[in-house]
């Protein structure tokens, strides 16, 4: 009787073991250890660790992502290529519009793309990728209620490969809140929003895997990236964290990868959307050195102790930097204040800079640092509307501007010869010979070019033709363009 009454015990305390066991996990009672925060919520309250369901954040955001459909008009012009893409289309998914079908197209025929974007203001202003609306002749903005507007470019910046487009309809658009992206952390939750492969209002979630990716796309990477899927047509489409905000504005893949994708960070897009809305372009300060990384090898060297800063492999003449009396071999290690920490830094930190404005720079030489003070030029930018060096033609309806050394570099271009075109008028002669801002002109009827002087001469000289061949440098091939002078 004595040992049966122990089993019942046993058995009675092994079932009261296994109920409250079930009902602490029902209720999601947290189990903590000595080293370790509960598994059922992360640091804040409001982000869950793993969300029960998103159905109420992709209800609330739905209404301000759009779908945007672009159509570039193209004309051939007879000429065949047998690699890459003739039009020059630089995104991070390769050719955007697609690539030709084989042989060669029908006489002005039609490019089509999709894109996402979303609302930034009740006002209409919707922010996308450059890479999205660069180069359209039309474009068309769709709401998630069937709602479809006619949008025109407002500003964009293909260094950060930003834009915004405006468009004209009723004052009650849902703009989304933007966020904090410096307060992102790898392994927060956040959800892509966009239009992948055409699918309008696709929602796919995932996790930040990492920040301040550089993939080579700009001078200003510093993507995050996630593994929330991303897809052709989510260009320009946002990525929100639990909140509900705008964290980072989705734009490129990894071809080859799956679970790879990047987003803008929306604080970059904070600094630069003003300045779009109100100029069109992105005034950066200037201050004129080619930099590299600081390696182990090279911080030994230089008598560094740690492998910080930007290294300076490059004086450009006439620069603000030649000016200030900065050398190759410098090693700048703070500007305005802010310390170099990486050779990547530097360049953000410059372009943020007010044009002007003079700064103290301190940099490292022979083992000792010294300081300098430099006034901030202004950075050329290419493709910008309006410039004090841009001479514009009406009779074939395009501006062109000189071939500057950033420029050159920029297009790989081995001399400064030739003019870069700035600005097409569209239905003008230029372009329904299919010219592109970006194009580089380096011969009017066969004859070399120097500068944008030159070329309005020799225009000149052949405006009564009834054509006028232009010899064009287009990223890594080079064409003819014959234009009628109207």
């Amino acid at each position: 009787m004595v040992q049966k009454r122990h089993l019942k015990t046993i058995l009675f305390a092994l079932v009261m073991a296994g109920a409250l066991w079930s009902l602490g996990y029902e209720l999601s009672i947290p189990v903590k250890s000595a080293h370790s925060a509960p598994l059922s919520a992360s640091a804040g309250a409001e982000t869950p660790m793993i969300p029960a369901n998103f159905s109420e954040l992709a209800a609330k955001v739905r209404p301000g992502v759009v779908n945007i459909q672009v159509v570039k008009k193209v004309k051939n012009m007879g000429f065949g290529f047998s690699q890459g893409n003739p039009f020059g289309d630089r995104n991070p998914f390769g050719d955007f519009f697609g690539p030709f079908s084989e042989g060669n197209p029908p006489r002005g025929y039609k490019q089509r793309g999709i894109g996402s974007g979303f609302v930034m203001s009740p006002e209409g202003y919707i922010l996308t990728n450059n890479h999205v609306i660069e180069g359209a002749d039309q474009i068309k903005v769709k709401f998630a209620n069937g709602r479809e507007y006619e949008g025109r470019i407002v500003g964009r910046d293909p260094k950060t490969d930003l834009a915004v487009v405006k468009i004209d309809g009723p004052k009650d658009l849902q703009a989304l809140p933007l966020g904090n992206s410096d307060e992102l952390k790898v392994g927060n939750w956040v959800v892509a929003v966009g239009s992948p492969f055409g699918l309008e209002q696709t929602v796919t979630a995932g996790i930040v895997s990492a920040k301040g990716r550089v993939i080579g796309s700009g001078p200003y990477d510093n993507f995050i990236q996630t593994d929330a899927s991303i897809n052709p047509g989510n260009s320009g489409g946002p990525l929100i964290n639990m909140k509900g905000e705008v964290v980072g504005i989705n734009t490129a893949i990894v071809a080859d990868g799956q679970g790879i994708g990047f987003a803008i960070p929306i604080n970059m897009a904070k600094e630069i959307v003003p300045q779009l809305e109100k100029k069109g372009h992105v005034i950066r300060g200037w201050l004129g050195v080619g930099i590299q990384e600081v390696t182990p090898e090279l911080a030994k060297s230089l008598g560094l102790r740690e492998e910080k800063g930007a290294l300076v492999a490059q004086v450009f003449s006439g620069s603000p930097a030649e000016k200030a009396g900065i050398e190759p071999g410098d090693v700048i290690m703070e500007f305005d204040g802010k310390e170099i920490v990486d050779s990547k830094d530097l360049p953000h930190t410059v372009a943020s800079t007010p044009v002007g404005k003079s700064v103290t720079v301190k940099v490292s030489r022979d083992g000792k640092v010294i300081e300098r003070q430099v006034k901030l030029g202004e950075m050329e930018e290419k493709g910008v509307e309006v410039s004090q060096d841009t001479s514009s033609h009406k009779s074939l309806g395009m501006a062109v501007q000189n071939v500057t050394p950033e420029i050159a570099r920029e297009l790989g271009l081995k001399k400064e010869a030739g003019v870069v075109v700035a600005r097409v008028e569209p239905g003008s002669p230029a372009a329904d010979a299919g010219i592109q801002r970006g194009d580089v002109i380096q011969e009017v009827n066969r004859k070399p070019i120097k500068n944008a002087k030159d070329f309005v001469h020799q225009v000149e000289q052949a405006k009564k033709q009834e054509s006028i061949l232009l010899f064009i440098r287009r990223g890594q091939n080079s064409l003819f363009a014959a234009v009628t002078p109207k």
